[in-house]
Order: structure tokens, then C-alpha cells, then sequence
């Protein structure tokens, strides 16, 4: 695989440490579970782990308030810990992506504990502090932005939940502090970074109100965001960082664009910026293949324009799975489809952890919510604890994930949708998963070969060429429960993966319910 670059042309796979696999028995996932589990990960042929938190935090937003962007959270493991399973899996060809959340910190950070202190202490304006509220600014997880501190008698800004203060990024100690974690995970060996709502760590210098808007259901919603996230400082910050990365050969950083479109994320991402910045259409569209095709064909202009390389993510950490958005019952047809889609896509797929094997959303109670997301906003938004259930491993009590009890329930399926099952049955969603991730690597068009979208086919297809100057791949997608015809624009056809057939197709297609075809001329 000459010029293979991992993080262009590789499948990143995104860990939640916390629900991935607990070797220790405290119902927690932790990191010698994920070097445990590094041959499964080998063998399903992913090129880079993509970590979500695991650093020492009070766990008011399950990770991402840090009290150490340094450390490694007991309960997860321990620095020596990280660094053989950074050892591990570049051993098996495997990069590690690390996730940055330096927006904020805990409101147990040496950092806010500090600067809370007082008014005249040296960290005493590393966060954003107020004699009275500034401006009419909401927290995204409900209530005011702005929360009184009695010890130091002001206010303190807080996008998030009020135990994760915002830095003051203007402050160049800040700056400074913020960019030596990077350098300080670097030295460690990582090889790239998937940076936390990069885009809010400026807000306006003069703290102005935001405009009123008619529309949402959260107060936050109800305001046009001018003057709390993407402001003009951001792009020098990402050029500071881009020369950081450079110093390190093929590293890498993705951003979390909060509240992206296609045109924010692009301004983000280039030669002296970052590598990429997900924008999250793809995510959000209907099982359709007009809404697909249009979130498709969008990155693909902005990616002409460009030059810039599209990104596709499935699901993650923070919405439904795919299973459950779009599948019926227990019936993996359409994550099928959709997995195919994702992986024969011209743009790096991120795959989260059990999608692999169609994990569906567990149910909760409102009383077992763990979410300060879904507490606030129940029944309207249920929060985030649905797609973070444990990783089902096998039909062993707890799936395999654990010895004690787990942090989180499983969904009652585990007994037959499991990892070691789906390994033993060859129609599976693993196996699908698998194969077409080997099909990627064996296809440099299907890394890197334009995507050209074949039109005049029926209503309930997608269907589009991968193609270069050395040859052309057909992938057909059939998205509906019913057999659907169609004419190919060349007589024969070799098939490259199929379930349902095996040999060569001619010009007229009979495609079967649900079907995923991927052709060679």
C-alpha cells in the first residue's frame, strides 16, 4: 500500500474507554482492557484508536471535565498503562488519536482552584470572571452561562455544565499552558488528537450579548451565536498548533466543530491549519438516499474548492447509534447498508465502538440517568447515556465487559448480539464490516478515486462510482425491503463483495431487498 497515509486513507476507530472492556473488575472500562482487546482490533482492520477521556476527572460530564489533562484517572489505569498500550498497538500498526477537551477544565483543576481563590492570585484570570452577569450568554446543558462563586465573589463563565469553567484562551499563559499538553502527549508517543468543541475557546472580547432567535427548545438555541463561539481568533490559535503537529511527522488533529455546517468546518481545516473538522449532516440524515447524497455531494464541493479531504462518522459518543436510528427491531439490514456506505466513501470513516456488531441504544428510566444532558432536558432530549452501554463481548454475564458491575446497564440483546457471535457467523454485520474494510485496503480508488454519482436510478438506491485513472468501482445500495431493477453502464461487471451472489453481473441489475453491491469494471 504505497502512500498510505494513515489518517487520510485509514478507518479510525473511536474508544469509550469507560464502556469498552474493565479488566479490574470495577465495572469500568479502563486502558489495559483496550490493549487486551488490540488483536480484535487488528484483525477487524482499523488503522488508528481514537480515545475518548480518560484522564483524572470528578465525572460531572463523564470525563470531559478534567481535573489533570495530564494523568490518567485511577480508575481507567495508570500512565504506564497508556504507554504499553501506545507501545502495543504500534506494534500491530496502529496509530492513537487522543481527545482534547481544552475549553474547559473541572472545577477541581489545580488551575480553578487557584484562580478562584482570590482576585490577585497569579492564575487569577485563566478563566472568564464577572463582577456581575455581562451579557445574556446560556449554558448548552441548560440555565444561565454564568455562576457565582462566593470565594471569590464573582461570576464564572461556563458553557457547559457549571463544573466545567471556560479558560480564558486571550490570557497567553493559558495559551501557553494549554498547547504544552499537547506537546506533553506528543513526547508520549501519540499520533494525533480529536480536539473537544474546538471552535468555542474564544468568545468575544467584550463578552456582547447574542441576538435573540425564534427557534429551538433550549434557551441556548433561542440566541444567534455571535459572540460565544467561532470568533476570528481562533484560525491564528489553529495555526500555532498546526506548526506544533509539524515538528511531529504524519501527526495528526481532527476538531469537534460545535454546531458545524459544512462552510465553518472547511474554514477550519488546511495546509496550516487543522487536518480535518467533522461537520455532521452525514450523521443526521433520514435512512434516504437523497439526504445522504446531498450531505455527500456538499462536502464533496467544499472538498473541490478546497482540495481538503471530507471526513464520514456514523455515530459517536453523543447521539443514538446507527442501529438505532435506522434499523427495525433486531434486524441488521440497514446498519448494513449504511456501514457499506460509510466505508466505500472518498473520506476517512470514524467508526465507533460496536457498530461493528449493530449495538442498539439502551432504555433508561428517568431515574437511571447519568446524563446532566438528559436530566435537564428529559423527556425532550434523553440524554447521551443510551449509545455509552458497555461493549457486548460474548453471552457471559455483564457481555463479557466486566467482572463486577457495570457503570452502566446492558441492553438485554447481549445474549445473542455479541462479538464472539457475530465472529462465528459469516453473514454478520462484523463480517460485513470487516471484509469491506479489507476491500478498502486493497482498492487505493476506494481510499482516495473520485466519487461520481450515478443518476436515473430507482428512488430507493444510491448508487455511485469510486474511480481513478486505473480503474472504476461501482457501489450500489439498495435502502429499500423490496427487490429494485436497474440498468449498469457496461455490459459485465466482477463483483467485489456481495452476501447474496457471487461472479459477474451483466447491464440489467436485479438488486435483492437491502442489498449491498460493490462492482469492478
Amino acid at each position: 500500500m504505497a502512500d498510505f497515509l494513515w489518517w487520510r486513507d485509514g478507518v479510525i476507530y473511536q474508544i469509550y474507554p469507560r464502556s469498552f472492556y474493565d479488566t479490574n473488575g470495577n465495572g469500568i472500562g479502563d486502558l489495559p482492557g483496550i490493549t487486551a482487546k488490540l488483536d480484535y482490533l487488528a484483525d477487524l482492520g482499523v488503522d488508528a484508536l481514537w480515545l475518548s477521556p480518560f484522564y483524572p476527572s470528578p465525572d460531572k460530564d463523564f470525563g470531559y471535565d478534567i481535573s489533570d489533562h495530564k494523568g490518567v484517572d485511577a480508575k481507567h489505569g495508570s500512565l504506564a498503562d497508556f504507554d504499553s498500550l501506545v507501545e502495543a498497538s504500534h506494534k500491530r500498526g496502529m496509530r492513537i488519536v487522543l481527545d482534547l477537551v481544552l475549553n474547559h477544565t473541572s472545577a477541581q483543576h489545580p488551575w480553578f482552584r487557584e484562580s478562584s481563590a482570590n482576585r490577585t492570585n497569579p492564575k487569577h484570570d485563566w478563566y472568564l470572571w464577572a463582577d456581575t452577569i455581562p451579557n445574556n450568554w446560556e449554558s448548552v446543558f441548560g440555565g444561565k452561562a454564568w455562576t457565582w462563586h462566593a470565594g471569590r465573589g464573582q461570576y464564572y463563565y461556563h458553557m457547559f455544565v457549571k463544573e466545567q469553567p471556560d479558560v480564558n484562551w486571550r490570557n497567553p499563559a493559558v495559551r501557553a499552558a494549554q498547547l504544552d499538553v499537547v506537546r506533553f502527549w506528543l513526547k508520549r508517543g501519540v499520533d494525533g488528537f480529536r480536539l473537544d468543541v474546538f471552535n468555542v475557546y474564544f468568545k468575544d472580547e467584550q463578552l456582547r450579548s447574542n441576538p435573540f432567535a425564534l427557534h429551538g427548545i433550549r434557551a441556548f438555541d433561542r440566541q444567534e451565536h455571535l459572540y460565544d463561539y467561532d470568533q476570528p481568533e481562533m484560525d491564528d490559535l489553529l495555526i500555532e498548533l498546526r506548526q506544533l503537529l509539524d515538528q511531529y511527522p504524519d501527526s495528526y488533529a481532527v476538531g469537534e466543530t460545535f454546531m458545524p455546517t459544512p462552510e465553518n468546518a472547511f474554514r477550519y481545516m488546511g495546509e496550516d491549519k487543522l487536518h480535518a473538522a467533522f461537520e455532521f449532516d452525514f450523521l443526521h440524515s433520514k435512512y434516504d438516499p437523497a439526504q445522504l447524497l446531498k450531505a455527500i455531494i456538499d462536502w464533496e464541493k467544499l472538498a473541490e474548492k478546497t482540495g481538503l479531504f471530507p471526513n464520514y462518522v456514523l455515530s459517536n459518543h453523543d447521539v443514538p447509534r446507527t442501529a438505532t436510528r435506522h434499523a427495525k427491531g433486531e434486524d441488521d439490514a440497514r446498519p448494513k447498508v449504511m456501514m457499506a456506505l460509510l466505508l466505500t466513501m472518498r473520506g476517512t470513516p470514524f467508526l465507533y465502538n460496536g457498530e461493528e456488531i449493530g449495538q442498539r441504544d439502551i432504555s433508561l428510566k428517568r431515574s437511571e440517568l447519568l446524563d446532566p444532558l438528559g436530566k435537564k432536558y428529559y423527556p425532550f432530549h434523553k440524554g447521551r447515556d443510551g449509545c455509552r452501554a458497555p461493549m457486548q463481548w460474548d453471552s457471559s454475564e455483564n457481555a463479557g465487559f466486566t467482572s463486577g458491575t457495570p457503570w452502566l446497564k446492558l441492553h438485554p440483546d447481549y445474549k445473542t448480539r455479541n462479538v464472539e457471535a457475530q465472529q462465528k457467523d459469516e453473514n454478520s454485520l462484523f463480517n460485513l464490516t470487516r471484509k469491506l474494510i479489507a476491500l478498502r485496503k486493497e482498492y487505493v480508488t476506494l481510499r482516495r478515486g473520485d466519487f461520481i454519482h450515478l443518476e436515473n436510478t430507482p428512488k430507493k438506491v444510491l448508487a455511485y462510482f469510486r474511480k481513478d485513472k486505473n480503474e472504476t468501482i461501482l457501489v450500489v445500495l439498495n435502502f429499500s425491503n423490496k427487490i429494485q431493477s436497474m440498468d449498469l453502464p457496461a455490459p459485465k461487471w466482477a463483483i467485489l463483495f456481495s452476501e447474496m451472489r457471487t461472479g459477474k453481473v451483466g447491464a440489467h441489475l436485479k438488486l435483492f431487498p437491502n442489498e449491498v453491491l460493490v462492482l469492478k469494471k
